[in-house]
């Protein structure tokens, strides 16, 4: 649904839109950057056999940097900055209703699919970091959709098939307002707001605990401190966006206010994606091929080269479990 308002203040919307698309800029360049992490890592490993253990994570992996990917490119659909100047130069203008229809299209996508996915998939590296045998691809595939499409559907439900019109006050289900003069603004409705809090909660919960069980295996100083930077940052940034949300309803979405809680909406999850690339896809990798470096400088060297004989049982048995939970921490 969509009212007529009177048009914001044109230089401070545009400052919080400007922002937005500058941290979004540079979200897609660090995810193509990790993209070339993971293919570089993954070719490489064919020459090199000391790099094909690190490599058996590369497809999660690949699936979270999509997810991120394509989660920033439906933030920058959102912003009428964007829509302006650089969509209407190869599309024609937007209809008021065909505009509408793209902030549903960007709620349900965004809040209902591509931040709960990366989100889903960053806990799924986490614990597959306590496993004993590498998770399979597929089941790793598998364990996000069924996650993630349930939610999905709810919130496309609640966008495009409110049962809750005749019930709800509009100021409560809307996602866009225009303005005087033509332009849209998307909102984030209260209802799915309600929904993407209920799964936050159940997120904080699950990763905690999950944080915890890895914690209490990591001897290595180094990837505790990874693994604290990692939960800080998420168990931080994902309530303060849910608060941010369903907090958004306080004011009208044409206020300056209501701009400036968005870039926080927008600024934690961007946080959260920021952080689970650095930590599970380019700090492992580069770890990878450093180890990979340091085990062997040349390929024919490597293919020469008896390997050593295997240590002890004594020295086994004290590290046991804490061999696995740091080799697969480093595949990339």
């Amino acid at each position: 649904m969509l009212f007529m308002t009177a048009s914001p203040s044109p230089l401070l919307h545009s400052v919080f839109d400007i922002t937005t698309v500058t941290f979004i800029s540079s979200l897609i360049i660090l995810s193509v950057l990790s993209l070339c992490f993971i293919f570089h890592l993954r070719f490489k490993s064919k020459s090199l056999p000391y790099l094909q253990n690190f490599n058996s994570l590369w497809t999660v992996r690949f699936l979270l940097v999509l997810f991120i990917f394509l989660w920033s490119v439906v933030e920058l659909l959102r912003l009428p900055f964007f829509r302006r100047r650089y969509l209407y130069q190869y599309i024609p203008s937007l209809a008021a209703y065909q505009q509408a229809n793209l902030c549903k299209l960007s709620v349900a996508l965004s809040l209902g699919f591509f931040e709960p996915a990366y989100l889903v998939t960053l806990l799924f590296l986490l614990n597959a970091s306590i496993r004993k045998k590498t998770p399979n691809d597929a089941w790793a595939i598998t364990f996000v959709f069924f996650t993630c499409v349930p939610l999905l559907l709810l919130h496309g439900l609640l966008v495009f098939y409110n049962p809750f019109d005749n019930q709800v006050p509009l100021l409560l289900r809307q996602t866009s307002v225009l303005l005087e003069n033509d332009t849209v603004l998307c909102t984030y409705p209260f209802l799915n707001s309600l929904v993407f809090a209920a799964f936050g909660a159940a997120y904080c919960a699950w990763f905690l605990f999950s944080c915890w069980r890895v914690l209490s295996l990591v001897i290595n100083k180094g990837l505790r401190l990874r693994i604290y930077g990692l939960a800080s940052v998420v168990l931080v940034a994902l309530p303060v966006q849910v608060v941010a949300l369903v907090f958004t309803v306080l004011w009208n979405p044409e206020d300056d206010v209501y701009g400036a809680v968005s870039l926080v909406v927008f600024l934690t999850a961007f946080c959260c994606a920021v952080t689970g690339e650095g930590i599970l896809v380019i700090k492992p990798i580069s770890d990878a091929l450093d180890a990979g470096g340091h085990s062997c400088r040349l390929t024919s060297r490597c293919q020469e080269t008896p390997p050593p004989p295997p240590p002890p049982e004594r020295k086994m048995e004290k590290r046991d479990s804490v061999v696995d939970l740091e080799g697969v921490l480093l595949r990339g």
